[in-house]
């Protein structure tokens, strides 16, 4: 308990100064839903995504990460600016979403039927598993699916990892005790699992793989989904942002300078 506390204090703070430095509202600012033409007059779009290792991160003074840099070419060739605000909590990201305060989730996202009647969804990204995170010396190691019935499973509050788990219960028949983590990330628990302060967590294979080099002792390969589509999620009130959005992937998808980028944070080795 210790432990999870020192994560959840670390992280809240870290989480806290990452949002002052990147946020440029202000406290009392109003927000609306957006769409195209609105975010072309203001001139920024405005992005939420998750500090992680694929996605948004600060190296060497320099942000960086896969949906940062892509959507940063987005807003480059619409000759406008990009704000992009990390947010831990999945909750949060959707509820910005929908009051306005964001104009997207730039964060790939795993496009289930239930996320469906929140956002819009661009075209695939990627495609990716929900997969089980353990150590590799658990007594109790999970083997399959059939394995988690009975067993303590972490997973981020309403994310797709939650749903899935619901779903794996009627085909188990088995009842997971589900712990819903509201406030940090993925890494976060990939953390406690390799400190041994839970035993399993449940997130997506894409992000799970950018930490395997750092969390040494722990074993991510049991799948609890087939493939997925990932992509970024856009708010109901902006058909014209998904319309334009996706027809600028289409054409971007086929560029030289989008293999780099993908390659970049998708196919580097790991050390």
């Amino acid at each position: 308990m210790k432990r999870l506390l020192k994560y959840i204090v670390a992280i809240t703070v870290v989480s806290t100064a990452i949002i002052l430095l990147f946020s440029k509202k202000k406290p009392e600012e109003s927000f609306y839903p957006r769409d195209y033409e609105g975010i072309i007059e203001s001139g920024v779009i405005k992005a939420v995504t998750e500090y992680n290792a694929v996605s948004f991160y600060v190296e060497d003074g320099k942000v960086c990460g896969f949906d940062y840099e892509l959507l940063e070419a987005f807003a480059k060739e619409k000759g406008i600016k990009m704000e992009m605000t990390p947010e831990m909590s999945f909750e949060k990201r959707l509820d910005g979403v929908s009051k306005g305060q964001f104009d997207m989730i730039a964060l790939g996202t795993a496009t289930t039927s239930q996320l469906k009647d929140s956002l819009f969804f661009t075209h695939p990204l990627a495609i990716g598993k929900q997969i089980l995170i353990q150590r590799t010396d658990n007594e109790n190691y999970i083997k399959s699916t059939l394995d988690m019935g009975g067993k303590t499973i972490y997973a981020i509050k309403n994310s797709p990892a939650i749903m899935r788990i619901n779903n794996l219960m009627n085909e188990i028949a088995d009842s997971i005790d589900v712990k819903e983590i509201a406030e940090y990330g993925s890494e976060q628990l990939l953390a406690m699992v390799s400190a041994g302060d839970i035993d399993y967590a449940v997130c997506d294979e894409m992000t799970a793989k950018a930490y395997i080099g750092k969390y040494k002792n722990l074993d991510m390969s049991t799948n609890i989904s087939f493939n997925q589509f990932y992509s970024w999620g856009i708010s109901r009130k902006a058909p014209i942002l998904l319309d334009s959005i996706n027809s600028w992937l289409d054409r971007y998808i086929e560029t030289k300078e989008y293999k780099t980028l993908y390659d970049k944070y998708f196919n580097r080795k790991k050390h």
